[in-house]
C-alpha cells in the first residue's frame, strides 16, 4: 500500500514538473540572473568607490571627505543592486522603494542642519576657496585655516584662539582670502595740516617709499590728495608688496612717514578746540558803577 502511494506521489510530481517546466526554467533563469546581478553589482560598487576615492585623492581632497563620499557611492550602488535582484526574483519593488524613500526623507529632516553643513563642506573641498595655512576673513571672524573638515572649518586667530565654524555659515557669507595671491596692495592715509605745501608733502612721502626695497615700484605708486577733511589734508598712499611683507611694510612706512614729516616741519594735526570767553557787558557796567 505504501509503495502504491509513493509511486503515485512520484507520478504527480513528475506530471507537475512536465506541465510547469517552462515556469521552472524561467525561475531558474531569473535566479541565475539575480545571482549574476548581485555579484556584478557588488564588484561594481567596490571598483567605483575605489575610483571615486582615487580621483578625489589626486585632486587633493581631504581623506575624510573622500572616504565618506566613496562609502556613499558604494552603498548606493549596493542598494540599487539589491532592488534589481528582488525585481528579477519577482518581488514587487515599488513598496521597497517607497519605504527607502520615506526613511531617507525622515533622516533628511532629522539631520537637516548637519546635511547642510556636509553639503557646504563638500563644496568647500571641491572648489577650494580656502585651504589649510591661508589667512581668511569669514564674516565677523578671521584667522589662519587649520583644517577644512566635513561639517566644520577650524581657524587659528593671531592671538592663538581656535575658532570652529559650521561650513553652512561659510558658504552663506562672504569669504575673503588674503593669502591666495602672491602680491597685495597696501593703502595708508596720511593727514597733514592745511598750511602744508601739497607738492612738498608728496615729495617727502615719495622719498620714504623710494627708500624701501620691499615695495614693488614697477607696479606703480600712488600718492595723491584724497580728502580735505575738517582739520586736515588727507593724502592716500598706495603701494604694492609681496603678500608676506604687507603688514611689515605698512608699519614701517607709518613710522618713517612720521619721522620724515617731523624732520621737514610738516605738522600732523590732531583734534583741538579753541575756547573764547566773552565778558557780559551788563555785568561789566555793574562792576564799573561799583
Amino acid at each position: 500500500m505504501e509503495d502504491i502511494n509513493l509511486s503515485g506521489g512520484i507520478n504527480e510530481a513528475t506530471s507537475w514538473l512536465i506541465n510547469h517546466q517552462d515556469l521552472i526554467i524561467q525561475y531558474l533563469v531569473n535566479t541565475v540572473a539575480a545571482i549574476l546581478i548581485l555579484i556584478l553589482g557588488l564588484m561594481a560598487a567596490k571598483l567605483i568607490s575605489k575610483g571615486v576615492r582615487r580621483v578625489m585623492s589626486l585632486r587633493g581632497i581631504d581623506v575624510t571627505v573622500s572616504d565618506f563620499l566613496a562609502a556613499i557611492v558604494r552603498y548606493s550602488i549596493i542598494a540599487f543592486t539589491i532592488i534589481a535582484v528582488l525585481g528579477k526574483l519577482g518581488v514587487q519593488t515599488a513598496s521597497v522603494i517607497a519605504v527607502i524613500g520615506a526613511a531617507g526623507l525622515a533622516v533628511g529632516l532629522a539631520l537637516q542642519g548637519s546635511l547642510s553643513n556636509f553639503a557646504a563642506g563638500v563644496l568647500l573641498v571641491a572648489f577650494r576657496p580656502i585651504r589649510a595655512g591661508e589667512y581668511v576673513i569669514l564674516g565677523a571672524v578671521e584667522g589662519t585655516v587649520v583644517q577644512v573638515q566635513i561639517f566644520s572649518t577650524t581657524l587659528r586667530t593671531v592671538d592663538d584662539k581656535i575658532i570652529v565654524i559650521p561650513n553652512g555659515k561659510i558658504i552663506a557669507d562672504n569669504v575673503i582670502n588674503t593669502s591666495r595671491e602672491p602680491n597685495r596692495r597696501t593703502q595708508i592715509m596720511v593727514g597733514v595740516a592745511y598750511n602744508a605745501d601739497i607738492d612738498e608733502v608728496k615729495k617727502v612721502l615719495g622719498e620714504v617709499i623710494a627708500a624701501d626695497n620691499r615695495i614693488q615700484h614697477d607696479k606703480g605708486v600712488t600718492i595723491r590728495l584724497h580728502e580735505m577733511a575738517p582739520s586736515s589734508l588727507n593724502f592716500v598712499v598706495r603701494v604694492w608688496t609681496a603678500n608676506g611683507d604687507a603688514w611689515e611694510v605698512y608699519w614701517d612706512l607709518m613710522e618713517n612717514f612720521k619721522r620724515t614729516l617731523d624732520k621737514h616741519n610738516i605738522s600732523i594735526p590732531y583734534p583741538q578746540m579753541d575756547v573764547y570767553l566773552h565778558q557780559n557787558q551788563a555785568m561789566a557796567r555793574g562792576k564799573m558803577g561799583d
